[in-house]
């Protein structure tokens, strides 16, 4: 028999704001829900750019200082050892060029776009939340927020959220 107790309930902080930051964090979110596993994220910083009305639907990847971008080589027709020159990424429209390319792929996969993403993980009963140091910090009111944010928390309610045995924290 093991000791390991069943994962219940997972509490995924968002930190990154860029398209290939913000994925993972739904993807995982929404695997949970899908597992019958609770699941709430905690959008914070940079993350908060996946909520903010004016910018949900226009994140980018990070070309720039990423260094798994030979990842996405295979896209293109190259090897992934190829690696993706730094420099490159401060091109103009090189930026642009990624996302798009990005966002072709993850569409052939039916991986939805951000907002449905978000839709799905809210209509399945995940928890979406905003950071309110964050929010404080770069000036942000709710009403600038996705209508759909269950709530502003401090870290110490997003703790009291997460509080329980089976629940895991993980940091994206």
């Amino acid at each position: 028999m093991s000791d390991t107790q069943p994962v219940k309930k997972v509490c995924i902080i968002v930190s990154k704001g860029s398209l290939d930051g913000v994925y993972p964090a739904l993807i995982m979110a929404n695997g949970a829900r899908m597992e019958g596993i609770e699941a709430s994220l905690f959008f914070t910083f940079f993350g908060l750019n996946a909520l903010n009305k004016t910018t949900l639907d226009h994140l980018k990847v990070a070309t720039v200082g990423n260094p798994a971008l030979n990842m996405a080589m295979p896209m293109l027709g190259m090897p992934m050892t190829m690696p993706f020159p730094t420099w490159m990424g401060a091109l103009p429209g090189v930026s642009a060029f990624a996302t798009s390319l990005m966002n072709k792929e993850m569409e052939k996969l039916d991986i939805p776009p951000v907002q449905e993403f978000l839709e799905l993980i809210s209509d399945s009963g995940g928890k979406i939340y905003a950071c309110k140091l964050a929010m404080d910090m770069f000036k942000l009111k709710k009403e600038d927020l996705w209508d759909r944010v269950d709530d502003v928390l401090t870290v110490g309610q997003f703790y009291e959220d997460a509080a329980g045995a089976g629940t895991h924290i993980i940091f994206t």
